[in-house]
């Protein structure tokens, strides 16, 4: 995550937590005009992005509200700070980026370790590039090339069983170039017969490796994937 969007969100923190200090108040504050409905709706969706980000920002649950909130205060009113705004940044972003690292490598560990007992079980299959796979259907078509388009059904999961994504909660299969996809999926996609069904295990270094998709799918983190191949789709 880029220290400018931590930063944003930790400003946005900043100015909620230093509101919420009048808790007693905030539970009796009247909205006697259309500006003050206004203030408090704009607050209200605030605090609600600012939550929501935070959860997504490695450590960013564990914040010191009441430090967080005593730092705000004082830097709002011009007053004396234990630091100034360059050694607050660098702060931050060393913070931040040791949070990114614990996390990244305890991906790596935790997928590293369920690949490893995964590939022992009957059934399942590892290539040399440490793709895992399951045969649940096999079918009789051809096999798709890198240069091809195909159509699949599929749902994505992490390892706790978290889904991530489901072309099959969302009713309908989706097209792709073979070679538009994470590795594991080119891979897998070029061996499977249409008609095939296959479990894929997916080692974070054929799927989004360090920097992670989204704010579910973290750095070095092992994915699993049903795939339904449907067919070859023609020029």
């Amino acid at each position: 995550m880029k220290v400018k969007s931590i930063l944003f969100y930790l400003a946005g923190t900043l100015l909620v937590t230093a509101v919420s200090c009048q808790q007693s108040g905030m539970k009796n504050i009247k909205l006697e005009n259309a500006l003050d409905s206004t203030s408090y709706a704009i607050g209200l969706q605030m605090g609600e992005t600012i939550k929501d980000n935070l959860q997504d920002i490695p450590g960013g649950t564990e914040m010191n509200m009441d430090i967080l909130t005593s730092a705000f205060a004082a830097a709002a009113k011009g007053g004396e700070t234990k630091f100034d705004r360059a050694a607050a940044d660098q702060i931050i972003r060393d913070y931040f980026q040791k949070q990114a690292e614990n996390e990244a490598q305890s991906n790596l560990e935790e997928g590293n370790a369920f690949l490893e007992n995964n590939g022992k079980r009957d059934g399942v299959a590892t290539t040399e590039s440490g793709l895992q796979y399951e045969i649940i259907k096999e079918g009789n078509g051809p096999k798709p090339a890198a240069t091809d388009k195909v159509k699949v059904n599929y749902q994505g999961t992490l390892i706790d069983g978290t889904v991530f994504d489901s072309s099959i909660e969302r009713g309908e299969p989706v097209t792709f170039p073979v070679n538009g996809v994470i590795r594991g999926w080119v891979e897998a996609l070029q061996l499977m017969p249409v008609g095939s069904k296959w479990k894929l295990y997916i080692p974070s270094e054929l799927a989004y490796g360090e920097r992670g998709s989204g704010s579910t799918i973290g750095p070095n983190t092992t994915l699993i994937f049903e795939v339904e191949l449907l067919e070859i789709v023609p020029e």
